[in-house]
């Protein structure tokens, strides 16, 4: 984490703007990228750099909807079977396993999913393409799409720009402590969703178990 800190500290601002729309856009599509590391290497340059929280902000925010919206156009082009033909190329992050859960989590919250689905690394990468392999409607897909990308990308650049200002402010001669203080805020607003989501995915799975034995 540092170190990508440390390399981007070197780029012009708007560079930055754009590597974190790049990065989230793709990930977005289904390429597993570290989108939340830009997001929040981003946030704490804003905190000591010429670089603007607005903007790293809005650029997020337009490389999640967007890239959500080709994700989207993928799955729904492809279908399922694209899905399950990437994971057995890449079953590290898109195996059998991971698009089970992220259909649970479809079958649990329904179009919500898209929208948790910001908070949580699985469905980050998988929210727009199997929404639309799975039909949902664009309208309410693109709604929850940018509602989450949205709140996803200015309160985790705020909440690491403000707290990174008293930072900055009082532990001036302490960098390191305030570096990570801003990156345990920048993921805590994701931990409780995880929990969530992980309680709601092993409920869908002993459900599941359940399921056969209760067949005739």
């Amino acid at each position: 984490m540092h170190h990508i800190e440390a390399w981007m500290g070197t780029l012009p601002p708007i560079w930055v703007y754009l590597m974190v729309c790049l990065v989230i856009g793709v990930e977005s599509m289904g390429v597993p990228l570290p989108g939340e590391v830009a997001l929040i290497t981003a946030s704490l340059l804003s905190v000591t750099t010429s670089v603007n929280p607005w903007l790293v902000a809005g650029a997020a925010s337009v490389g999640a909807i967007v890239g959500d919206s080709i994700g989207y156009l993928i799955g729904r082009r492809g279908g399922r079977a694209l899905l399950e033909r990437f994971g057995r190329r890449f079953p590290k992050h898109f195996g059998p396993e991971h698009l089970a859960k992220a259909e649970r989590a479809f079958q649990r919250w329904g179009v919500w999913a898209v929208f948790f689905g910001r908070f949580i690394a699985l469905l980050r990468i998988l929210a727009g393409p199997l929404a639309g392999a799975l039909r949902v409607p664009y309208a309410k897909f693109l709604a929850a799409n940018a509602l989450g990308g949205i709140t996803w990308s200015f309160g985790t650049v705020f909440a690491i720009y403000s707290l990174g200002q008293v930072a900055e402010k009082w532990l001036k001669d302490f960098s390191w402590v305030a570096l990570a203080v801003a990156v345990v805020v920048g993921v805590a607003s994701t931990l409780y969703l995880r929990r969530r989501a992980a309680a709601e995915a092993r409920a869908l799975a002993a459900e599941a178990d359940k399921e056969p034995a209760a067949t005739p």
